[in-house]
């Protein structure tokens, strides 16, 4: 039979992990992780057919993708990937990035699907799914620390130095200033840690005295603050 149970623990513990994860997959895919010093297009053509100069605007870089401003487009701002194939993303250590991340994120994602059914399943193969998720979500926090310490090591790249001045070297921006994309990553990283942390307080919850007796009562439905 299955029991479902509720509380708040769990639930924070389950809102938290989908949090993680779609934080990290929106950072991973933003092209604004890197924000170039401000510039302003090539000139055009006005409408009476004098030259008039674009206004000025900062351009940004993601691992990759990246957002530039175009004059002969109306629609003004630029955004996609500059990397069609792997190989073709800015260096290898921003290769590595993507390869840390992208596992990182995977897991991230997976514990997201399955705590959603953590509250009619706590245990799989006779091991709490609560524990599981928890290392998971710890190995996924790894994943996504050598991926963020790996990022700034690209900074030397040509790709970068085109955003950022011919000053940017490894882990020295230039005239770049740090996007809300790595800001994001960053965050979503401690987060990860805090729910694989915190996954234990939601086994304990899930498993206490009171969800016992509620059980041994008939109950199918079961929720505890």
């Amino acid at each position: 039979m299955c029991h479902v149970i509720v509380t708040c623990r769990s639930m924070l513990w389950t809102l938290l992990s989908i949090v993680a994860a779609f934080g990290e997959l929106i950072a991973f895919m933003s092209t604004d992780w890197l924000v170039g010093f401000p510039r302003t297009p090539d000139a055009v053509y006005g409408p009476h057919g004098a030259t008039t100069a674009g206004e000025a605007y900062r351009p940004t870089l993601g691992i990759y993708g990246r957002c530039i401003k175009l004059p002969h487009l109306k629609r003004g701002i630029l955004c996609g990937p500059y990397a069609i194939h792997f190989g073709e993303i800015a260096s290898g250590f921003w290769q590595a990035t993507s390869i840390f991340l992208a596992a990182g994120i995977l897991l991230l994602c997976a514990v997201a699907f399955i705590s959603v059914f953590t509250m009619c399943f706590q245990s799989i193969m006779k091991k709490s799914i609560f524990n599981v998720c928890g290392l998971l979500q710890g190995i996924a926090g790894l994943f996504l620390i050598l991926g963020l310490m790996l990022y700034p090591a690209g900074w030397g790249s040509d790709k970068v130095q085109l955003y950022c001045g011919p000053d940017a070297a490894p882990y020295r921006a230039g005239l770049c200033s740090m996007g809300w994309a790595f800001y994001t990553a960053m965050g979503g990283t401690v987060l990860t840690f805090i729910c694989a942390v915190f996954s234990a307080q939601a086994e304990i919850a899930t498993s206490s005295d009171k969800v016992q007796e509620e059980i041994e009562e008939g109950k199918s439905l079961i929720c505890l603050l």
